[in-house]
């Protein structure tokens, strides 16, 4: 009689499978919403809703993004990044290739660019959180700690403009940041764009050509 023991058959464990699996959830459940707050607003959707149209339950929205003010934070820090994650500005590679740039002139067309790339993304989802900021307290504060995050961003932007030697003299670096903040938001890109229905590329260009031509000595 053998009496060797022999352990159960075990499946083995996959790590990176399962984390690509909640990747894809948390994908799923972030694009659903996106979807839903863009077509019938914040308010109007439940989180049940937003489970439905990702084909997942409801807790499982919950464990992979979060409650719904979660989820939009998600949706505008995943939009502004351009990865599935959030990404401080100073480390984007925009940001990076305006800081390598040796001249004003170039700064200004890369972060012009990147703003078309950025505002495609975003646009959308910061209209309605404009919209749910109305009436909903968490909506309102976050929309307010993005735009004073993008001022302060902003004036980081000035003063590296300002070390080319470039920027004009009766300017100051506040009233540049705040030219650039008000023309970089996603109000000003859906003015053009969606109402008046520019072009991605016919806006970058000549948002990079506004800025320079006004904000540059010549």
């Amino acid at each position: 009689m053998n009496d060797d023991v022999k352990a159960p058959l075990t499946r083995p464990y996959s790590a990176p499978k399962r984390a690509a699996q909640a990747a894809a959830t948390r994908r799923a459940v972030l694009e659903a919403a996106r979807g839903l707050f863009v077509e019938r607003g914040y308010s109007a959707t439940a989180v049940s809703d937003i489970a439905a149209r990702a084909g997942v339950s409801l807790d499982t929205v919950y464990a992979s993004v979060g409650r719904k003010p979660v989820v939009l934070r998600e949706l505008v820090e995943t939009a502004l990044s351009g990865a599935d994650h959030a990404v401080v500005a100073q480390q984007r590679d925009y940001v990076l290739a305006i800081r390598a740039a040796p001249t004003a002139r170039e700064k200004l067309t890369i972060y012009a660019a990147a703003v078309v790339k950025i505002q495609q993304r975003l646009a959308p989802v910061f209209i309605a959180l404009r919209d749910a900021a109305v009436d909903d307290p968490a909506c309102a504060a976050l929309w307010t700690e993005i735009s004073e995050r993008r001022a302060r961003n902003m004036r980081e932007f000035a003063a590296d403009l300002r070390g080319t030697g470039e920027l004009r003299d009766d300017l100051s670096d506040d009233e540049v940041a705040d030219i650039v903040w008000s023309m970089n938001a996603a109000e000003y890109w859906v003015l053009l764009v969606h109402q008046r229905e520019w072009t991605p590329e016919r806006f970058g260009v000549w948002l990079a050509d506004t800025w320079i031509r006004s904000l540059l000595r010549h």
